[in-house]
């Protein structure tokens, strides 16, 4: 859900530039965040990366 939200409000991103950071930052600014803005990492960051390579791979 957070990876097609991502694609919805950034569809021009160019993903393979984009740093753990920015990702960060424009997931927590999405209105369907509602989790603990602390439990993010790497891990999980990178997991949404690649749902969101998957969701624009599918289009």
């Amino acid at each position: 859900m957070l990876a097609q939200a991502l694609a919805r409000e950034h569809p021009h991103a160019n993903l393979p530039s984009l740093g753990l950071e920015t990702i960060n930052r424009w997931v927590l600014a999405l209105p369907e965040f509602a989790d603990d803005p602390a439990l993010a990492n790497d891990a999980i960051l990178l997991s949404i990366v690649g749902a969101w390579y998957e969701e624009s791979d599918s289009r």
